[in-house]
């Protein structure tokens, strides 16, 4: 069974607000760009999977990865130019998909990255000139909570500062920092006083975001686990900020911080441990009239995995069940989960009023559920649906089996609002953070596609 193409680490390594869309505003690649450029970077790892990062800023190009050899790269370029230059870090990835790469530009043009974490003191380097990778330094943030550091993730406020957050500690055990960089003094202090999750020594939480959304608000969707057994994950949960320092539920209630489990005003849905939801299942969209809504996966009452979508309606999350499938599927255990037997993506606006959610089940394949936009109801007649990539970018070059395509869209922004950018590479699927046993696969060619708006 075939992985989705865009994995939900790639999200996490470079750009998550591919993950948060009006599915009003959503427009198909296929049916609207072209391909017109591909850019090879370097040959890079097929037999590791784990996220990239690539960042446009104004006419500069940079991407972040790890080559064949594993060493931390990153590289740039003027966007009239093929020629790329690069530089090698002092980092060096093993097996492990958590370990992805991030960067952010700030507002001098310095550019910023962290990654290969997991559970591991914090890396972090900053260039010490606007533009140039080659005075890349590694630095230390705070100083406080550093040593066993994961999930690193750059955003900006709501007044456009520079910020920084992740996870210490480790899994069932750990809480989320976040961090504010002065541009004058360049350095990084707290920018809560806080950790925004507390899981009291006994869970940690796994959020998605947080994102800006079309609604003018950030918000956040997570799930807690109360140990590193990924079946452990419960209580699907919610919060939403003007400010990233002011948080309240979704119906407009303030929230104390740190966010607790016994907070129960934020639980979206009260999955028990067991109950089939994973962290990894998580996506969140917005529907046409730019209410939130959460895609995920649980056990219905007679233990079948269902898809779900929550939605928040008159004032409260309301709980669509979108398939009635009859077969259970177990899951559980550590490090980067391969396909467990079920993926679904966030609803896709595919014609005025309906929506589109992609799947991939062990027993029922792959295919699309489509929905009326208001009612979530199942939609029984045919319905168009553009691929969300040109075909030439979903099919992998490297025949062997278990190859499939990764793509990571650009963290930046291009200068021609008629253009993107797209990362594209091949790799295994993710196996639980462990050699793949040989034979491997040959290296794979990291290119940027760029994407022309067509006439």
């Amino acid at each position: 069974m075939p992985y989705p193409l865009t994995a939900r680490f790639l999200a996490f390594g470079c750009s998550l607000l591919l993950l948060v869309s009006s599915s009003g505003a959503g427009e198909s690649l296929s049916a609207q760009y072209r391909i017109a450029e591909k850019v090879a970077i370097d040959q890079v790892p097929s037999w590791v999977r784990v996220g990239f990062c690539l960042l446009t800023n104004e006419n500069q190009q940079y991407v972040a990865y790890y080559n064949e050899h594993h060493e931390m790269i990153v590289a740039s370029r003027a966007l009239d130019s093929t020629q790329w230059q690069s530089i090698t870090l002092p980092s060096k990835i093993g097996w492990d998909s958590h370990n992805y790469i991030t960067m952010a530009i700030d507002s001098t043009g310095h550019l910023h990255l962290s990654g290969n974490m997991h559970c591991v003191p914090l890396v972090y380097f900053r260039s010490e000139k606007p533009g140039d990778i080659t005075t890349m330094m590694p630095q230390a943030m705070t100083g406080n909570d550093e040593q066993k550091c994961t999930y690193p993730h750059f955003l900006s406020d709501s007044d456009g500062n520079l910020l920084f957050n992740y996870r210490s500690g480790g899994s069932g055990n750990g809480r989320r920092f976040y961090n504010r960089y002065d541009v004058d003094s360049k350095s990084w202090s707290r920018f809560l006083d806080t950790p925004l999750f507390e899981g009291e020594g006994m869970r940690n939480a796994y959020p998605l975001g947080p994102v800006k959304g079309p609604d003018g608000w950030f918000h956040v969707v997570w799930v807690w686990r109360d140990t590193p057994d990924c079946a452990t994950n419960h209580d699907l949960s919610h919060a939403r900020s003007r400010d990233l320092r002011r948080w309240e539920t979704a119906d407009g209630d303030p929230i104390t911080l740190p966010m607790t489990l016994g907070q129960s005003e934020l639980i979206v849905d009260p999955v028990p441990p067991g109950g089939g939801i994973i962290n990894s299942g998580l996506n969140f969209s917005f529907d046409p009239n730019n209410r939130p809504m959460i895609t995920y996966h649980r056990r219905d009452e007679s233990e079948h995995m269902q898809i779900y979508i929550a939605r928040f309606e008159n004032g409260a999350w309301h709980r669509h069940v979108i398939t009635r499938w009859n077969e259970e599927i177990p899951f559980g255990g550590r490090g980067a989960m391969p396909f467990i037997g079920i993926r679904a993506t966030a609803p896709k606006l595919v014609e005025p009023g309906v929506l589109a959610v992609r799947y991939w089940h062990r027993d029922h394949g792959t295919g699309n559920l489509f929905l009326d936009a208001d009612s979530l109801l199942p939609i029984d007649r045919p319905v168009s649906i553009h691929a969300t990539y040109p075909e030439p970018m979903q099919q992998p070059t490297i025949e062997f089996e278990g190859i499939s395509v990764q793509l990571a869209g650009d963290s930046g922004r291009s200068p021609d609002p008629n253009t993107k950018f797209i990362l594209r590479w091949e790799t295994l699927g993710a196996n639980h953070d462990k050699p793949h046993t040989p034979p491997l696969p040959p290296a794979s060619v990291l290119e940027v596609v760029k994407m022309v708006k067509s006439p």
